[in-house]
């Protein structure tokens, strides 16, 4: 087949899928269903989950692009809510919540999240957070030190980790979704979910809200400062008597320092705990019941 053959082929499967994309989209907006309360914050109107019946308030915040943190939590807020009242948060541009036109510094993303809880009168909490969170929790917990009483990590990202000097590539990115590409990985990643950890009327919600807010304005625009979040995180880290709980990834195969890196920020604090576990990055999809344990022993011991 000749290259102008081969060209065509192409110009015809991505019309194709450009279209299914399109027709896709405007069924799935009318399938996806509600869950948690809206706030308002900063103009817009941002999604939370409140929870449980616990004195100790716990905070879950998502990693970067969680595409319903609400549902993606689902696990390790059963496990918790028993003893703890859980408030999930969905970050502008994730889940349920608007999308906002403000850039997506650290900054604005602590000042926006703190906002849904002041919204909701919570005051004092145990923040927790899965991934890029903990870059936004340092600069959290040393913006509102009276409010965090502690910071528990879930695969924490931390200040200086290699590979986040990487400009992404936004625009690209951008145009693949345009063209139906993102449904076809988003479809396969799915596809390939065997872990037992969420029903199929779950993992079918969170695909399609996968394929709605996947690479958005609001999410690109965050994925564009991903470098210069981290850049600014450089030299900084936890409040010195902030108590400290991280669960990592025992063995990251890609980041072969991974753990000594929060060994060491679990040193740099005068309480600081690191709870090594087997698996990859998502830990809180296949050891929630682990992880809930672990903070309760963790608070008993406090």
């Amino acid at each position: 087949m000749g290259v102008t053959a081969v060209g065509a082929v192409l110009a015809v499967g991505l019309a194709t899928t450009t279209v299914v994309n399109m027709v896709a989209s405007e069924g799935e907006s009318h399938r996806i269903e509600q869950y948690g309360q809206r706030v308002s914050v900063d103009g817009g109107e941002m999604n939370v989950l409140v929870t449980g019946a616990g004195q100790e308030n716990v905070v879950l915040l998502p990693g970067f692009g969680t595409s319903s943190p609400v549902l993606d939590f689902g696990p390790l807020v059963k496990d918790l809510s028993p003893d703890h009242r859980v408030i999930v948060v969905e970050p502008f541009g994730y889940g349920l919540s608007d999308g906002t036109d403000k850039d997506r510094t650290t900054e604005n993303i602590v000042q926006e999240v703190h906002g849904a809880l002041e919204a909701l009168g919570i005051d004092r909490y145990t923040l927790m957070g899965h991934s890029i969170a903990g870059i936004y929790g340092i600069e959290y917990a040393a913006r509102y030190p009276d409010e965090v009483m502690a910071f528990v990590g879930i695969d924490t990202s931390v200040p200086g980790q290699p590979g986040m000097d990487t400009q992404f590539p936004t625009g690209l990115m951008s145009a693949a979704k345009n063209l139906g590409l993102l449904r076809i990985m988003t479809a396969a990643a799915y596809a390939n979910d065997t872990s037992g950890n969420y029903t199929d009327h779950a993992r079918e919600q969170m695909q399609m809200l996968t394929n709605r807010s996947s690479l958005s304005p609001t999410y690109l625009n965050e994925m564009g400062h991903i470098q210069s979040n981290f850049e600014r995180a450089l030299g900084t880290g936890f409040p010195k008597e902030l108590p400290l709980l991280l669960f990592v990834v025992a063995e990251n195969k890609q980041t072969p320092e991974w753990l000594e890196l929060h060994h060491r920020q679990a040193a740099s604090v005068t309480d600081g705990t690191v709870v090594p576990l087997p698996g990859e990055h998502y830990l809180h999809h296949t050891h929630a019941g682990e992880i809930a344990d672990g903070v309760r022993e963790w608070e008993a011991g406090r």
